[in-house]
Formats: structure tokens, C-alpha cells, sequence
């Protein structure tokens, strides 16, 4: 169900507030571009620093604004279960085709703590879950044992895996079986998770980039490797760009160069260091989007 290129969409704001008219003109645009699934308030989208009915909206305008033209994973993320589980069905009301759940920040909690927090949201709403393993912004890490004795229970349905380790897809193939949706959340690995039995990526380079990276995961379900080749090779300086601070602070600077969105980004995330932006244009005009996507949002 969930494969190729989806995005992990920025949420605009304006003086403070979420712009919700520039967020719906930007999924708008994603959908157009070539975009195969879109997942609001996720970390990208800023959701530590949304507020619960903030959350709730972004996720509302995105499901309604896409009209079921492409599927809508809503982040629903939380270290507190019971927070967790109320985004879930909020998720599902607002009809989401599944969520984007991360695996407990702070708590760092045991192997035996991340099933028992993903079993009571599961067992809470039929909306499918896509479990988030981010080892870098959890501390933890959720072991692929522990990722297939979850997989068992009906409508846990795949994985975003920013572990960037690639041994990981085919250990978590092997044992979560052909029909878990084994997702990259990591740019720059995302090609050589495709190769180890991976089926797409929700990326952050996609807010700017999303008919390259569509056309990318295209190429490479066509079995085309040398044009699927050749684009991850162009993009690899504008994933190294869109990482040199703390996401989502260069993506959003990105995109406000091509008159997507502003870079207004909420504290603690700043915006980024004069050095960071040359880094961010040098590789947006490596990748020829400085005019182009200008042109096309206009």
C-alpha cells in the first residue's frame, strides 16, 4: 500500500501561526509534482512545537486538500502513550489512511515498553500504523526482533527506518515478511534501501525536489538503474545541505528560495547560520531548482 516517494511535509507558518492557506497551496503542489503519499505533523512538520489543536488542523487540511488522490499517513507520533493514541484517532476521524508513529523519545524506554506502546495503540483504532525508528532523535532503537513480534499484530503495516544501517531492510524483510512496507527515512541511503528490499522513502529533500525523486523511485520500479542512478547522484549534495543544521531549518530555508513557503521555523529551532544558506543554495543550484521551482510555484 505505501511505497516510491512521499514527503514529510514542512508546516508553513506567518507571523507565529500556522499559514494554512500556503500549506494546502503546498499540497497542492506536492500532489502535482509527482508526490505519492504525504505525511503532515511529523517531525518535519514541526510537531514537537504544534500545539494539540494545531497538530489536529494540519492534519484536517492535508487529508481534505488532498481528496484521496494520493494516501495521507498522519504523524501521530508521542513518548506518552495515551497522547499517542489520541492523535491515532483523530487521525483516523479525519480520514488519514494510516500513521506515522515514532518509536518513544526521552522516556527511552525497554524493548518490552515499545510493544506494549505500540500494541495499546493498535489495539485502540484500526487506522495502520507505520512505526518511526529514528535512533538519532529517540536515543533508542528498536530491534528488528522486536519490529517482527510487533508486525504480527494486524494493522501495524511497515516501517520508516532512519537508522541508516543497510543491513537493516533485508534483516527486516526477512523477518517481517513481503508484505511489510519497508520505508527509508533517511535521503542519502535511500536508493541502497531500495536495493535491500526496501519500498520507498518519506522524505525531507521532497519538499523541494519532489519531481526528481518521484521520477527517481519511477526509474527504479521500471528497472531503469541508470536513470535512477544518475538522479540520487545529483541529489546527494542537496541532502547533505538540507542535514548541515537541525531539520527542519534548512529545508525550510530551501524552500523559501524557490517562493514555497516562508522559513519562519519555531523555537527552539532557529533560523539557519549565513554559512549554512551558501551551502543550501550551492546545492539547490546544483540540482537546477534555484529558478525552475521558483517559476513553477508562481
Amino acid at each position: 500500500m505505501f511505497k516510491g516517494s512521499m514527503v514529510a511535509l514542512i508546516t508553513p507558518f506567518s507571523d507565529g501561526a500556522v499559514d494554512e492557506d500556503n500549506f494546502c497551496k503546498f499540497v497542492e503542489w506536492q500532489i502535482n509534482e509527482g508526490s505519492e503519499g504525504l505525511v503532515p505533523a511529523g517531525t518535519t512538520g514541526e510537531s514537537p512545537t504544534l500545539s494539540h489543536e494545531e497538530h489536529m488542523k494540519v492534519v484536517e487540511l492535508c487529508v481534505k486538500q488532498t481528496a484521496g488522490r494520493v494516501p495521507v499517513i498522519a504523524g501521530t507520533g508521542s513518548n506518552c502513550t495515551r497522547e499517542a493514541v489520541e492523535f491515532a484517532k483523530h487521525a483516523k476521524a479525519a480520514g488519514a489512511d494510516a500513521q506515522l508513529s515514532v518509536v518513544p523519545y526521552y522516556n527511552k524506554p525497554t524493548q518490552a515498553g515499545m510493544i506494549a506502546h505500540y500494541t495499546a495503540i493498535h489495539d485502540a483504532t484500526d487506522l495502520p500504523i507505520i512505526i518511526y525508528n529514528i535512533p538519532g532523535r529517540s536515543v533508542v532503537d528498536m530491534t528488528v526482533e522486536t519490529m517482527a513480534q510487533l508486525a504480527k499484530l494486524s494493522n501495524i503495516v511497515g516501517v520508516k527506518d532512519a537508522t541508516a544501517a543497510l543491513d537493516r531492510p533485508m534483516q527486516t524483510r526477512l523477518t517481517c515478511g513481503p508484505d511489510f512496507s519497508i520505508l527509508s527515512g533517511e535521503d542519502a541511503t535511500t536508493l541502497a534501501l531500495l536495493a535491500q528490499s526496501g519500498d520507498g522513502c518519506i522524505s525531507v529533500t521532497a519538499n523541494v525536489a519532489p519531481r526528481l525523486l518521484s521520477d527517481m523511485h519511477k526509474a527504479w520500479r521500471a528497472g531503469n538503474l541508470q536513470k535512477a542512478g544518475q538522479i540520487n547522484e545529483l541529489l546527494m549534495p542537496l541532502h547533505s545541505a538540507l542535514f548541515c543544521e537541525s531539520n527542519p531549518g534548512p529545508v525550510k530555508y530551501a524552500a523559501s528560495q524557490m517562493g514555497l513557503a516562508s522559513s519562519e521555523a519555531r523555537l527552539p529551532i532557529t533560523e539557519i547560520a549565513e554559512a549554512s544558506k551558501r551551502q543550501v543554495e550551492a546545492a539547490m543550484k546544483h540540482v537546477r531548482l534555484w529558478h525552475a521551482t521558483r517559476t513553477a510555484a508562481e
